[in-house]
């Protein structure tokens, strides 16, 4: 950093003369142009209210449920229809309402958590709601024409393949749930890169609040798990558009693909929607109990511990399938222990309870029925961890009652303490306790006369996904109950939504940090303002506002970094990763269309492929990648800016003359995916081999030492000429980074010839799974080798127009990294397709 000042450029204004020019910078006009936001106040407003909505029509779902089982043999629903709506049910709380939440209150609250004006990519967290938005209404119209999945939220093969499920409502399921998991892969690569990127300056790893590190950590396990179930559902819509059979056993598949495939993203799923909310219990609870949270650093470490045994338990799932003995100890074991970090948390909250001073709020009110009903969940799952306990309560309604616990326990009541522990920051006024309290009993003993009921008749063996039973099965009086249970929870639920829109309407103006808390969020203004801070904060503890009650006013008042306008730019300042140390200045996007019109370029792509329009969907495609280029343009500098001051007599570099801006993570966090879910498909590849009839295949790929060499060879090139090209001596010289930018496009081709040629060989993909297998790998590499194309043609575009200098090179770098990610990826796939026969011993 330099001793640069900015008070000789900017000199010292009013603080509402400040707050006018930010606002005139940062705010978003209303109208048809508030279609354009970008900010994340507005997303992140729009992703919850959306996700409430969601969770209202996933609830009217639940009730036709319930009306449907509370009398035998009832004639309220036919079996084609009760199937749909129970697989909406799940599909819209799991999909639509539980992650598109955190999504939310991660984009809202974690620029102010941290410290910072804004999320690291605000235009991809635009992107996301309408892919989520989009996504959803897919379902939700197939649901009101009849036309709604209807093979349970889990879509189990082979009842939802073509045989059993010949209409378009299993490929409805696939295409629509595909679009919106677009969404969350998004918002967990601009969560990671805000989290680690975009902190205040101050604020090391060790002094970020406990509810930045759960949503980081969710993030992450976001980018892990979903990817396997993108993977499966192209697979499955791949067989039932084309007649591939990954999961036909008759030619070589095995319908136990799925089930892996599904429960690799399933059971972490539940750890996704758990850890945000047990963030949020770490942040409520020790404020309301007036006291610093008991075992920091014990919390963290549970936390990331279970997140990695999250993805060790997928098995337990399916225990029933004829899995070998020994396995079933092991995975039973990790399912046993994952109680363990849970129970750390448990006892650390409870400890800051019996420590602190307790104040019986209404977000209290709501985390004391947190515990009640998680632990009990948490206490079934163990039971069902069991092998013996669990080959006893498959399928029935005792494993309904065990889910319901964990999920409404273990998110929705947190939720609701969330709600109203942070409604005054998003209103400015005080929540009324009346109808709250009120709401909080409604739902607390309609849940539980719901589901511990439904404990017992699980046990009594009562089956679950049935339209209907028997008087003479004994599940009369009980299933009676849950449905009284249930109706009474729902009206709680709706005093709950009265609530909320009375104190948004009547409820009484509230100051700053209405609750006496200590994180950043409370020193803005409620509501805050489109740019949070006014200006910067610099951190030195994990309790800012306790060290420092007069804080969110000497910010408001521009005594902090970047408290002025520059060049009419959105600035806020980027961290290294570990340390907090200031290392630049991330100049973000303002408001625009072009989220939305990609979004909607998307959306046709998916429709298209729904309805079997395939070449409008390759059109389609094409126009998502040139939107995705028009995003480009403002997002890189046409000339070098150096150090530029920040306030307090420091100065940074722009973002784009930084060694390692978030752009760079957010490439690496999207190869990451990316390579989950190919290491996905040659985990299929394995499985069958070796699981699965009908292997080795009556036909064999033949050996193309013409495409494999053609391949290995354009791969190396562009390997090479890409990472010359990014080298700053060569930047420095444009004609030869041109060059090497054309030598490496060159490269590409090659490859994509000789990946052409391999195709060539291959044998007919729709007899047997082998083959089917070996061709999406060819595909997804040369996908990837196209992308490598656009990205080299990208490289040389952009340094033409100015964006490169020796300083300047971010763009190069992405393309080498690219470039590198799709060589090895490119070479992983050579291995599988003609070495793995080799290993296996089966080349004839």
């Amino acid at each position: 950093m330099t001793t640069d000042t900015p008070d000789s450029r900017h000199p010292p204004v009013s603080a509402i003369r400040l707050h006018k020019r930010l606002e005139a910078v940062w705010g978003t006009p209303p109208g048809w142009a508030r279609l354009s936001a970008v900010n994340h106040n507005v997303v992140g407003r729009r992703f919850i209210l959306t996700a409430f909505v969601f969770f209202g029509i996933g609830g009217v779902l639940a009730m036709l449920i319930r009306a449907q089982l509370a009398t035998p043999r009832s004639a309220f629903l036919g079996p084609e229809i009760y199937n749909q709506i129970f697989t909406m049910h799940g599909t819209v709380m799991m999909f639509l309402f539980a992650i598109p939440m955190f999504e939310g209150f991660a984009i809202y609250l974690l620029p102010k958590l941290l410290g910072a004006r804004d999320m690291a990519f605000p235009r991809l967290g635009a992107y996301g709601y309408w892919c989520y938005l989009f996504g959803g209404s897919i379902l939700l119209i197939a649901l009101a024409f009849g036309l709604a999945p209807d093979g349970g939220w889990f879509m189990y093969t082979p009842l939802t393949s073509k045989t059993y499920s010949p209409g378009i409502n299993a490929d409805i399921w696939l295409i629509g749930v595909t679009f919106v998991e677009v969404s969350a892969i998004s918002a967990a690569i601009e969560i990671i890169a805000t989290v680690l990127k975009t902190r205040a300056p101050g604020m090391s790893i060790d002094k970020m609040p406990l509810l930045a590190w759960y949503l980081l950590v969710t993030a992450f396990m976001m980018l892990f798990g979903f990817p396997p179930l993108i993977l499966g559902s192209v697979l499955l819509e791949l067989e039932r558009a084309f007649s591939l059979p990954f999961f036909d056993p008759t030619r070589g598949g095995d319908s136990l693909l799925w089930q892996h495939l599904f429960w690799l993203f399933g059971h972490p799923e539940v750890y996704i929607i758990f850890l945000p909310a047990a963030g949020m219990v770490s942040t409520i609870l020790p404020t309301l109990a007036r006291r610093e949270i008991i075992g920091y650093g014990w919390i963290v470490v549970s936390v990331v511990a279970l997140a990695f045994l999250s993805f060790g338990l997928w098995v337990h799932h399916m225990f029933t399938v004829g899995i070998p003995h020994l396995a079933l100890a092991f995975f039973s074991s990790a399912s046993t222990a994952v109680a363990v970090p849970t129970a750390v948390q448990i006892f650390a909250w409870i400890g800051t309870l019996a420590a602190g001073r307790p104040q019986l709020k209404l977000p209290m009110l709501y985390l004391l029925g947190f515990f009640s009903v998680f632990v009990i969940g948490g206490l079934t799952g163990v039971m069902l961890a069991i092998v013996p306990f669990n080959w006893q309560a498959h399928d029935t309604h005792f494993v309904v009652a065990h889910l319901h616990y964990v999920l409404v326990g273990g998110f929705v009541f947190p939720m609701l303490a969330a709600a109203y522990y942070w409604l005054p920051h998003f209103t400015g006024r005080v929540p009324r306790h009346s109808l709250g309290t009120a709401a909080f009993w409604l739902i607390m003993i309609g849940f539980n006369l719901t589901f511990l009921v439904m404990h017992w008749t699980g046990l009594l063996g009562m089956p679950r996904r049935i339209t209907g039973y028997g008087p003479e099965t004994g599940w009369e009086w009980p299933n009676l109950l849950s449905s009284i249970g249930s109706f009474t929870m729902a009206i709680g639920f709706a005093l709950f939504a009265i609530d909320v829109l009375m104190h948004w309407r009547h409820g009484k103006r509230c100051d700053r940090n209405r609750w006496g808390a200590s994180t950043l969020e409370w020193a803005t203004a409620t509501p805050p303002p489109s740019y949070n801070f006014a200006s910067l904060p610099q951190i030195a503890s994990r309790a800012p506002l306790a060290d420092r009650p007069d804080l969110g006013n000497r910010l408001a008042a521009g005594d902090g970094y970047l408290g002025f306008v520059r060049h009419q730019w959105l600035e806020t300042l980027g961290v290294e990763a570990v340390t907090g140390r200031v290392e630049q200045i991330v100049r973000l996007p303002n408001r625009t269309f072009i989220p939305l019109v990609t979004a909607v370029i998307t959306g046709l792509f998916f429709v298209a492929v729904l309805f079997k329009l395939y070449v409008l969907a390759l059109i389609a495609l094409v126009a998502v990648v040139a939107a995705a280029l028009m995003w480009t343009p403002d997002s890189g500098e046409r000339q070098d800016r150096g150090a530029l001051p920040i306030g307090n007599g420091e100065s940074a570099v722009l973002h784009s003359e930084a060694a390692s801006p978030p752009s760079l993570w957010a490439i690496w966090l999207a190869l990451a995916a990316d390579a989950t879910a190919f290491a996905s498909l040659g985990f299929g590849l394995l499985f069958l081999w070796v699981v699965a009839p009908n292997w080795p295949p009556p036909e064999w790929l033949q050996w193309s030492p013409l495409g494999a060499a053609l391949t290995a060879a354009g791969l190396a090139i562009a390997l090479l000429a890409a990472n010359v090209a990014a080298m700053r001596r060569v930047v420095a010289r444009a004609p030869w980074r041109e060059a090497l930018l054309a030598i490496a496009a060159s490269g590409h081709i090659v490859a994509l010839t000789g990946i052409g040629a391999i195709v060539l060989v291959t044998p007919a993909p729709t007899r047997h799974a082998y083959a089917a297998v070996v061709l999406v790998m060819l595909l997804y590499a040369g996908l990837h080798v196209a992308i490598g194309l656009v990205f080299a043609g990208f490289g040389i575009w952009r340094s033409r127009a100015g964006f490169v200098s020796p300083v300047r090179r971010i763009d190069l770098r992405l393309g080498a990294i690219w470039t590198s990610y799709t060589a090895a990826l490119g070479a992983a796939a050579l291995l599988l397709v003609f070495g793995l026969p080799l290993v296996m011993g089966t080349v004839r």
